[in-house]
């Protein structure tokens, strides 16, 4: 989890500087560091204006955050969301003389996952991790599919396989979804309705893990590089539009396992594989255990209300999110939103 750290902050002539948990380091074998940059420019005239970007925190044995520094020219500040701690930047526009920009840059640690996460989790947080949420309930339908699933099984990593392999089959990949999809698992089962994108189809995993009584939690976050495994689970430069969401399920004894049915998905739609291809079996395979990170979280956070919300809660927090006396800005519509968000390797 990210933490607060050494704070500076200066005035100067351009705006408002800041920056929060500057590290001396140099990235260690094995790991690959990221720079992240938001660029954003509220085009709403009316005010006030607030801005909450999701950015991201140091998780497990696998992510560090380096640097998280910030630009505009009102002051900002760095807040943790009350239920889930996910970090978020956030800033007030109240002159109409001054502009309603804001840059804010993070540098992130990253090393390939492969296996458990050895860092284990308290009884409390992982009792946690088992709580139903409005769009991710554990008990109707949920719970009677979990139960069909898992069938006889007991051993836990037995059960997360068969969860797993369920919605693998079970599922597809619908490309004019917007966004990553709106996560709502019970409608998904209700409906028959089984197609969507990374937020409906690793929703899905986690809840009906949760109902099998496994601690699982979907990880928010964005694609920063291209992949060494296939060229549709990567993006690199401007990855505006590249926010996807993860999986992970806890096994007894054994820790945190990573997980992605909505990646094998994703690639038999855009490389027109059928599921039962070699190649998708393969992935099929590597994605039970297994995330390249070329990818950077954010936070673990379903049906959010932010720090100063006006509106309804999000059902979860991958994009940056704005409000005015309007009500909240599209956040699936950057251009007219509006935002860019670039990434870059830095390399030694």
């Amino acid at each position: 989890m990210l933490q607060r750290r050494d704070f500076i902050k200066s005035i100067g002539g351009a705006g408002i500087f800041a920056a929060i948990g500057v590290r001396a380091h140099a990235a260690p074998q094995g790991w690959r560091e990221f720079e992240i940059t938001y660029n954003v420019a509220l085009k709403d005239p009316k005010l006030p204006a607030r801005l909450w970007l999701p950015v991201p925190q140091d998780a497990l044995d696998y992510q560090r955050v380096v640097d998280l520094t910030w630009h505009s020219p009102v002051v900002g500040d760095l807040l943790w969301e009350k239920a889930s701690r996910a970090p978020i930047v956030s800033a007030v526009w109240l002159e109409p003389t001054t502009p309603r920009e804001m840059e804010v840059t993070a540098r992130v640690m990253t090393r390939d996952r492969s296996g458990f996460s050895a860092e284990g989790s308290s009884p409390a947080e992982l009792s946690e991790w088992l709580t139903p949420s409005a769009s991710s309930p554990t008990d109707g339908i949920v719970l009677r599919r979990a139960r069909e699933i898992v069938g006889a099984r007991t051993a836990p990593l037995d059960k997360a396989r068969a969860i797993y392999d369920w919605v693998v089959d079970n599922t597809f990949r619908r490309a004019e979804t917007r966004g990553c999809g709106l996560g709502n698992i019970a409608f998904m089962l209700e409906s028959g309705d089984m197609g969507g994108k990374c937020a409906d189809i690793n929703s899905l995993y986690v809840g009906l893990a949760k109902a099998a009584g496994l601690p699982a939690r979907d990880f928010f976050g964005i694609r920063v590089a291209d992949s060494a495994v296939t060229k549709s689970l990567g993006k690199s430069g401007d990855i505006t539009k590249a926010q996807h969401c993860r999986a992970e399920v806890f096994i007894d004894g054994k820790g945190w396992l990573p997980v992605d049915p909505a990646d094998v998905r994703k690639v038999a739609l855009e490389e027109q594989l059928p599921i039962g291809s070699d190649k998708i079996k393969a992935l099929r395979e590597r994605l039970f255990g297994n995330w390249e990170m070329n990818w950077v979280g954010f936070n673990y956070a379903r049906d959010v209300t932010l720090p100063g919300q006006k509106d309804r809660p999000l059902g979860f927090l991958m994009y940056p999110y704005a409000e005015s006396p309007d009500g909240s800005a599209d956040f699936l519509d950057p251009a007219n939103f509006t935002y860019k968000i670039t990434a870059k390797e830095i390399v030694a």
